[in-house]
């Protein structure tokens, strides 16, 4: 219980420079940020009240103060081209990129850890160069290159799949979840390229290891030997590349979303940035990053349940 304290007290400094840092995006923009949002055609007064009105008048520890009361409230401040809280679209498009995320997640998560184990229990033999060259191959196709030619092929050709959008009635209902299909798909083969080749260099590095030796000695299956002992201990260093690879999926999300037109958190930062809403482009930035710092907390606390050792 103390170890846990003492990760979420770590946590707690990451959190401040996350805020800190969002809060002074505003401040090193080039120009006069107002300026830009209001457009080259604006009045003085109009300027002169829009900073007044986002508090840029302000001095600037007071501001910094002001912007973390409002953090702790849950105010992120007022969208100036959609006329809403930003705390208020943030929270109806934040589910659908978590939504988005976590299928990704469990779509490389199914296809990355069979192919890795294969790959290392025939090491050298033709079915490891496949999965090689496939792994190879989707690491050098990028995402906005994979999604049109997916579009293609299963919604264009094939007529299986939805182009675009996030249907009706729910990510897991029956006009729901072929939305999700597509770009789940793009952003979860993605990562399965990188997790594959990482599963097959830690379970090929429990393979090697004396306790497998005696465990084979000991007369045990090959199939209990690698799924009771050796994939165990070779997940401790895969959850640390998939708590990683979390924050690439976050970032990956804005070119998806746009791609898809799916209505999540990334295309949100995309509408904020074209139209100079500074406001918006912060409150989703702080999320995204708030979000990194809390799954990166959960990678560490998840080693205590795949490495026991680690307990205490």
């Amino acid at each position: 219980m103390k170890s846990i304290l003492s990760r979420v007290g770590l946590t707690l400094p990451v959190v401040w420079l996350v805020v800190s840092l969002v809060f002074l995006l505003i401040h090193l923009v080039p120009g006069d940020p107002v300026q830009l949002m209001l457009g080259e055609g604006a009045s003085a007064a109009d300027v002169t009240q829009l900073r007044h009105q986002i508090g840029l008048d302000r001095p600037l520890p007071e501001q910094y103060v002001r912007y973390w009361a409002g953090v702790v409230r849950g105010d992120l401040g007022q969208s100036i081209r959609m006329h809403d809280g930003v705390a208020h679209l943030i929270a109806t498009r934040y589910p659908y990129t978590l939504e988005l995320t976590l299928a990704a997640l469990l779509v490389g998560l199914v296809v990355a850890i069979p192919a890795g184990v294969v790959a290392a229990v025939r090491r050298g033999r033709w079915l490891d160069q496949g999965i090689g060259v496939v792994s190879l191959l989707g690491l050098s196709v990028p995402s906005f290159a994979l999604g049109p030619l997916l579009i293609l092929v299963f919604s264009i050709a094939l007529g299986w799949l939805p182009v675009s959008g996030a249907g009706t009635g729910g990510f897991f209902t029956a006009n729901g979840w072929p939305y999700l299909v597509l770009p789940a798909g793009v952003m979860g083969l993605s990562l399965a390229a990188v997790l594959t080749r990482m599963v097959r260099t830690a379970v090929l590095e429990e393979l090697n290891q004396d306790y497998i030796r005696t465990a084979r000695a000991k007369g045990l299956t090959e199939v209990r030997v690698l799924m009771g002992h050796a994939l165990p201990n070779a997940l401790v260093p895969i959850v640390t590349v998939v708590g990683l690879q979390f924050g690439a999926l976050l970032a990956g999300a804005i070119v998806t979303e746009t791609l898809f037109s799916w209505p999540g958190l990334g295309r949100l930062v995309v509408t904020a940035i074209s139209s100079r809403d500074y406001a918006l482009v912060q409150g989703s930035l702080l999320v995204i990053g708030l979000t990194y710092v809390v799954v990166n907390l959960l990678t560490d606390l998840a080693y205590r349940v795949v490495n026991p050792r680690m307990r205490g």
